[in-house]
């Protein structure tokens, strides 16, 4: 795909290349209120779409995240041209590189997975509004729509396969939030009303040096990963039969099997967590085969059919239910960091021991998987 942002070699070129992405994403001065978005929301307006009549400019505030704070703006009822704007949660650049999102940001839309891309400001990105749905638990069981999100998983962790690529960011990542949870919130820690349910600091210590031997000899191959695929990122297009992923805070290159381990962790839901959702062998084995098939059209150039044995799909079963282990540690060292800055309504800290508690009960289960020789 020619050169790209985040290909090795032209990365310190600032952007730019990879077929035909406009690397020019203009920067605009303006600081938008996290805590009051619509004014800034609305200034921003006056620069990307000086045409609009200001008092005609109509607003929705999405409040289903829980990194950032997202408002859209329009002015057509049927929302044909809606501008999106995302304002940075606090404290959030602890744990997001904001120049690889919008490089990964840029890199995505040059082939063709992600939307048009307005500009950058202050605290945020303001980018095209995709039409449909986000999906919910219930959607992304439905073997109709997953196959669907299989098929463009594989289509971005096919972006780069055929060149070298750099090193998973998942070790380092994982180093980076320990650390943050280490030095940020050890008092908080170690307040006996937050000891209940949380391991300690020395205990994740040894469970990420344990993950990092374990997990990094599975083989799994390095692709360009969005790492952060829970439903409501993923927006399905009826009229197109297509879905597209949205949020790039995470994206970088990372194993194959954290990528989809990480999605099936997010079967369960975000706000109600329920692990018994998670997808049972039967639905992931179908999942993967629909994975494999279009991975391996478009890293080697099957046409049609490519064929996919079953030593290469329980291969992945097995790698993708490790590595879906170091998703529940990571989300849980970031609810622990949410639960410190973050100004959004949620229970970060509850959400964190959920997921540490996942983690223990499924590790024994998941370390007796083998891949066969």
């Amino acid at each position: 795909p020619g050169l790209c942002p985040d290909c090795p070699e032209p990365e310190r070129a600032g952007g730019g290349g990879c077929g035909g992405g406009d690397p020019t994403v203009p920067h605009l001065g303006i600081a938008v209120d996290e805590g009051n978005v619509l004014p800034g929301a609305l200034r921003l307006m006056r620069e990307l779409r000086p045409n609009w009549e200001p008092a005609k400019v109509k607003t929705k505030l999405f409040t289903d995240g829980i990194t950032n704070k997202l408002v859209a703006c329009y002015t057509d009822e049927g929302m044909a041209d809606t501008v999106l704007v995302r304002v940075y949660g606090r404290k959030t650049e602890l744990f997001v590189d904001r120049e690889t999102e919008l490089r990964n940001f840029q890199v995505l839309r040059a082939h063709g997975c992600a939307p048009d891309l307005y500009c950058a400001f202050q605290n945020g990105l303001c980018y095209q509004f995709l039409p449909g749905i986000a999906l919910g638990p219930d959607h992304v069981r439905d073997p109709h729509i997953f196959r669907l999100v299989a098929q463009e998983m594989a289509r971005v962790h096919a972006i780069h396969a055929n060149g070298s690529l750099p090193k998973p960011i998942l070790w380092q990542k994982l180093h980076k939030y320990l650390t943050l949870v280490k030095t940020d919130l050890s008092p908080k820690v170690s307040n006996p009303s937050h000891q209940q349910d949380m391991p300690s600091l020395e205990m994740l210590e040894h469970e990420l040096a344990w993950m990092k031997d374990t997990l990094s000899q599975l083989g799994s191959p390095v692709v360009l990963c969005h790492n952060d695929l829970l439903c409501k990122n993923i927006i399905y297009d009826r009229t197109q039969e297509r879905v597209r992923f949205i949020d790039y805070e995470y994206t970088g290159y990372n194993y194959q099997a954290f990528d989809i381990g990480n999605h099936f962790n997010e079967f369960a839901g975000v706000k109600e967590v329920d692990y018994s959702l998670y997808p049972s062998k039967e639905t992931q084995l179908q999942w993967l085969r629909s994975y494999l098939q279009a991975y391996k059209q478009l890293t080697q150039g099957h046409r049609g059919d490519a064929a996919v044995s079953e030593e290469e799909l329980e291969a992945l079963y097995v790698q993708v239910n490790k590595f879906s282990l170091a998703s529940h540690f990571l989300w849980a060292c970031w609810g622990l960091i949410q639960d410190k800055y973050s100004t959004i309504d949620f229970n970060f800290l509850r959400y964190a021991k959920l997921r540490f508690k996942q983690y223990f009960k499924m590790k024994p289960v998941v370390t007796a998987l083998q891949i066969s020789k």
